[in-house]
């Protein structure tokens, strides 16, 4: 018997949510960490169903986020319910935490941490902190509207920050628990690893190959220009992930976050750090894929 899938808790989101939910034959489920490329492959996937750059409803409608408190689960379940199309669900849970289904597609996108840690940290200054916990009935902190640090000051906080992965996810322990995680099942056929880098050096092979896992049609030029960074930026008010009104600007979350911004903020001594904490959590062979060594 299968061993019952772990449990992920925050203020925000609630892994339980998945074990009320009937998943179908050729769902595609999307599991990442925030600001590793959970939108960019949302729309990828939305781009090689539906076939067309003009989706039929926003984002967020289309593949919803299904573990996030500040919508109803059962409101979520019924939209999911009601699709026709082969169906792209996001989730923020490790692969351990969601039913496993050999009927079902998993998507894992991967980001260098340093790169999503500096992302992550210029969207809480785009977060309406009121809204949210408005919506997940949480208490606010004390000071919401204080200014955040320097991103190199919150950078290093991030680097030797050492919380319960399973608490904290998007802390650099967290980042590595679901990867390592991932990296794995990467053998089984069901579940496809993605790096974002490759995304950025390659859209059109990648998507392509995406379309050949998934057993889609391969995207025309069309498909892969509407998946770009300008265009999806251009179209935020549709593809920004904001359903409950949360982002002070829609259009800051698509930030142009370089490859190699991370590394490049931090000192020769702080570099080395981050790269022992990594090698502490996470086995050599993923590292060298995730920090793309060669």
């Amino acid at each position: 018997m299968p061993d019952a899938p772990m449990r992920y808790r925050s203020p925000d989101e609630d892994s339980a949510r998945w074990q009320g939910f009937a998943v179908r034959p050729g769902d595609i489920v999307i599991s990442t960490r925030s600001k590793s490329g959970t939108t960019w492959m949302q729309m990828i996937c939305a781009l090689l169903v539906l076939r067309t750059p003009d989706l039929p409803a926003p984002l967020t409608e289309l593949s919803p986020w299904l573990d996030w408190l500040a919508e109803p689960a059962d409101e979520v379940y019924g939209r999911l319910a009601a699709q026709r199309h082969r169906r792209f669900i996001k989730t923020h849970t490790p692969l351990d935490g969601v039913p496993a289904d050999p009927r079902v597609h998993y998507i894992v996108v991967a980001r260098h941490p340093l790169d999503m840690a500096v992302s992550l940290h210029h969207q809480g200054a785009n977060l309406d902190r009121s809204r949210l916990a408005e919506l997940t009935g949480q208490p606010e902190g004390p000071e919401p509207d204080q200014p955040p640090p320097p991103v190199e000051q919150a950078l290093v906080r991030w680097i030797d920050a050492d919380p319960d992965p399973r608490t904290e996810l998007d802390s650099l322990p967290g980042v590595m628990w679901h990867l390592r995680d991932a990296w794995a099942r990467r053998h089984r056929p069901n579940v496809h690893l993605v790096h974002y880098d490759d995304l950025s050096a390659d859209l059109t092979g990648q998507m392509h190959h995406l379309a050949e896992l998934l057993d889609l049609d391969p995207p025309g030029p069309d498909l892969v220009e509407a998946a770009t960074f300008d265009r999806m930026r251009a179209r935020a008010d549709r593809l920004a992930p904001d359903p409950a009104g949360v982002f002070k600007d829609r259009r800051a979350f698509f930030r142009n976050g370089r490859s190699g911004q991370g590394s490049a903020l931090l000192d020769d001594a702080t570099r080395a750090r981050y790269r022992a904490r990594a090698a502490a959590l996470a086995p050599p062979d993923l590292l060298g894929w995730l920090h793309r060594d060669g």
